[in-house]
């Protein structure tokens, strides 16, 4: 099979290059692996964020800010393609303090971002303010604030990817599931991928395969350093509306359950513990305590993919022009920046100058004596 473009990942990251490829008139093949490979959009809080985002990163903290203003349109235009409705609001979103030492933290850590550069549009609230806010939720007594941010939202990231692939394919576009790359050719003037039992080739291939994408891209030269990081969420039985605005860690959905996440755990075992459910449950019921009568009914774990500095790796082999790789922890957040920016600079050839400041060579560091 032959196409314009090949992206070897068929998750939210994946998905949104795809669609923004097809959307640019090119034919394209989406690659998507084995039943048993992990699915990072399976495992999502499916926050649309951007508060505390680019910490010394600039350029990460633009780039949320560029992909929050395109989501609504871009959403429209996915569901009108695709007909699957996706639940999504944006009130703007809360990083809710417990204590006056989280509240100076929260508040420092805005400061920095401010001398930065970053353009933040987040404030402080003080507890009163945001009981202003929430007027039917009693706060626990160790809530001393927030900060809170217009352009935050959220949205089903399970709707999100389903309808994704089905406007892709609605636009023309392949989705083979079942279709692990296991290895990536470069000829003169196209690229073969293989599978287990087929080859396809393509002038250009996007590789958005998560963890996986290091491993594919290595034997040809392009290191692409990542790593991963495991967070683990709980989600309550359905319950009346209670809580009006996303929170970092706590949000309640559309159809009533209410999530509550996620631990920032260095290890690779998407196992679930024990200890880290009493973490999260705790943290919630001091800012929440009603949630003391609702009852646990999911728990989850899954496995951010992370580069050196946490911002995203958008990169081009330099050895073999057309084979890229995007890689990063905010696939569902970037969702509407990597459609609509991150596709088509890869398609035309402007991916260093318009999105520099996210090349892999940014972790090249060379010694001087």
């Amino acid at each position: 099979m032959s196409t314009d473009v090949l992206v070897i990942g068929g998750g939210i990251v994946g998905a949104a290059l795809a669609y923004g490829a097809i959307k640019s008139g090119r034919s394209v093949v989406v690659l998507d692996g084995a039943d048993s490979d992990f699915r990072a959009a399976r495992a999502n809080f499916g926050l649309v964020w951007t508060q505390g985002k680019g910490a010394d990163v600039p350029a990460y903290n633009r780039l949320t800010l560029q992909s929050s203003e395109l989501w609504p349109d871009f959403l429209a235009d996915v569901t009108a393609q695709s007909r699957v409705p996706v639940d999504y609001a944006r009130p703007g979103g809360l990083t809710i303090c417990l204590g006056d030492d989280e509240f100076e933290e929260r508040k420092a850590l805005l400061q920095r971002m401010h001398n930065q550069g970053a353009v933040t549009e987040t404030v402080m609230l003080s507890r009163s303010e945001l009981e202003k806010m929430m007027p039917d939720v009693k706060l626990g007594p160790e809530v001393t604030g927030a900060s809170y941010c217009k352009f935050d939202g959220h949205v089903n990231p399970l709707q999100l990817l389903a309808a994704l692939h089905r406007a892709i394919s609605n636009l023309g576009g392949k989705i083979l599931y079942r279709h692990r790359a296991e290895g990536i050719e470069p000829a003169s003037e196209n690229f073969t991928v293989r599978t287990e039992n087929e080859t396809f080739t393509a002038k250009r291939v996007i590789v958005a395969a998560g963890l996986g994408t290091s491993a594919l891209v290595a034997p040809l030269g392009f290191s692409v350093p990542i790593h991963s990081s495991r967070g683990q969420i709980l989600v309550t039985e359905r319950m009346q509306p209670l809580l009006p605005y996303p929170a970092s860690g706590l949000r309640q959905t559309a159809d009533g359950t209410v999530m509550i996440g996620a631990t920032k755990e260095a290890t690779e075992d998407r196992g679930v513990t024990v200890a880290s459910a009493r973490q999260l449950a705790n943290r919630a019921l001091k800012i929440v305590p009603a949630l003391s009568r609702v009852r646990l009914v999911r728990h989850w774990s899954g496995l951010r993919i992370l580069s050196p500095d946490g911002a995203p790796i958008y990169a081009e082999s330099k050895r073999f022009p057309g084979l890229f790789a995007a890689v990063c922890h905010s696939g569902v957040t970037l969702a509407a920046a990597h459609a609509d920016i991150v596709a088509p600079a890869m398609l035309s050839g402007r991916l260093s100058s318009d999105l520099p400041d996210f090349s892999n060579e940014r972790f090249d560091v060379q010694e001087f004596a």
